[in-house]
């Protein structure tokens, strides 16, 4: 019975392995096109509900220590952008793009939702690009509808990253997908079809190793080594859970930068991704460090790994769902709330500059007496970013691309 048991058959038809697109290149080849010309646009999603005020620091509102007793009340040296605004020191790396022109920021926008504060609905409006939330089914991205109306653009011109389905990307036209770690499941029928293959077969073992390997961009998931001899349910379930710790201790954040990295150096030119870890309910002072730190890790391995001349060509567009309450909750965390903050990095964002109008944190001003009200559509921002970078029509942004939405005069966000 083993003995006419392929490899193939093995891969295909037990299920074991839920391995990504791009687990490896000999198995999944990757078409992409060129869209005419050199621009590049890389959207991050930044899933969560990223605190806008912290990260952008309103210390010229008076209002703002009232709000924050314990939170981004304290200017802290080096960190200031202008007389009014300052960063949290989880983005001090990135104070030299700033410095250098290519770091801006967008504050108080925010999607077109409103009220019931659903992480799940937020995040697919935001990616849907829409004012509601079309039926299951009939759903697209904002990304995928722009690609039509890029003269030129074929095949597959976008790559959606990482282990989540993108909606931002889903749609009509072709959009590859990658992620950067091996997603592995085993029933216990899998598991003795596995051990008794690896028993009878250990060139099949040596190849199941490698396409372990090979699923890692890093080698962090390549912790299993079959022997030619027995091998136990217990030493292989013990090998798989010990691989997969090893890859959540991986930076994912890093390989997919380098993936997205080499495919814009080569022929795409759009890429999009999420990063998590943005829901700071609980001892929040804390809770930014990881997610601002893996931000700043990303778009600084973006501009080391596409090198100078790419990234001159390359703008970076980080959005979230919404932002969080003005005020701190009772554990020194903030909740779900409205307008946010968006961030721009890249060589050809026409950076030092903080878009937008400020509101001000008394409570008349505030949206809902608890949120910070949002005076800008973040859609209007991507658009004028999309028609920067790609040359499409202001008009076809605002009825077909998203629908509803009136730009308003162009904030000059690109070079």
């Amino acid at each position: 019975m083993t003995s006419a048991l392929t490899r193939r058959k093995f891969l295909t038809q037990t299920g074991i392995f839920g391995c990504s697109l791009a687990a490896s290149p000999l198995l999944t080849p990757i078409s992409m096109a060129a869209t005419p010309g050199e621009n590049r646009l890389v959207v991050i999603i930044l899933r969560g509900g990223m605190d806008g005020i912290d990260v952008l620091r309103p210390w010229g509102d008076l209002d703002l220590m009232k709000h924050r007793p314990n939170l981004t009340a304290r200017k802290e040296g080096g960190l200031q952008l202008t007389e009014f605004f300052g960063v949290h020191p989880g983005l001090k790396p990135l104070l030299p793009l700033w410095k250098a022109g290519q770091l801006s920021f967008v504050q108080a926008t925010s999607t077109p939702y409103r009220d019931k504060r659903s992480h799940f609905d937020g995040q697919d409006l935001l990616e849907a690009g829409t004012v509601e939330l079309a039926p299951m089914g009939r759903r697209d991205g904002w990304l995928n509808r722009m690609l039509p109306y890029i003269s030129g653009s074929h095949a597959e011109t976008a790559f959606a990253l990482g282990r989540e389905s993108m909606l931002i990307l889903t749609g009509a036209s072709p959009a590859s997908q990658w992620s950067p770690d091996v997603s592995v499941g085993m029933s216990g029928q899998g598991l003795r079809l596995m051990d008794m293959v690896m028993q009878s077969d250990p060139d099949m073992a040596q190849s199941m190793t490698q396409a372990i390997r090979l699923a890692s961009a890093d080698g962090h998931a390549a912790g299993i080594e079959f022997s030619e001899g027995e091998l136990g349910h217990n030493d292989m379930l013990d090998s798989m859970m010990q691989s997969s710790k090893d890859a959540r201790r991986g930076k994912s954040h890093i390989k997919i930068a380098d993936f997205a990295a080499e495919r814009l150096r080569e022929e795409t030119r759009i890429a999009s991704f999420s990063l998590g870890g943005w829901d700071t309910h609980a001892a929040q002072a804390r809770a930014m460090n990881k997610p601002l730190s893996a931000l700043s890790e990303t778009i600084l391995r973006l501009k080391k790994k596409l090198g100078s001349l790419v990234w001159e060509k390359t703008t970076v567009l980080c959005m979230t769902e919404f932002g969080r309450t003005v005020r701190e909750n009772g554990t020194k965390g903030t909740d779900h709330g409205t307008g946010g903050t968006m961030i721009l990095a890249g060589g050809a964002v026409n950076g030092g500059q903080i878009h937008g109008q400020w509101p001000g944190l008394d409570e008349a001003s505030m949206y809902d007496r608890r949120d910070l009200m949002p005076t800008s559509d973040i859609r209007a921002w991507a658009a004028w970013a999309m028609h920067d970078a790609f040359g499409v029509e202001q008009s076809t942004l605002e009825r077909s691309v998203f629908g509803y939405l009136d730009m308003g005069a162009r904030p000059r966000l690109l070079l």
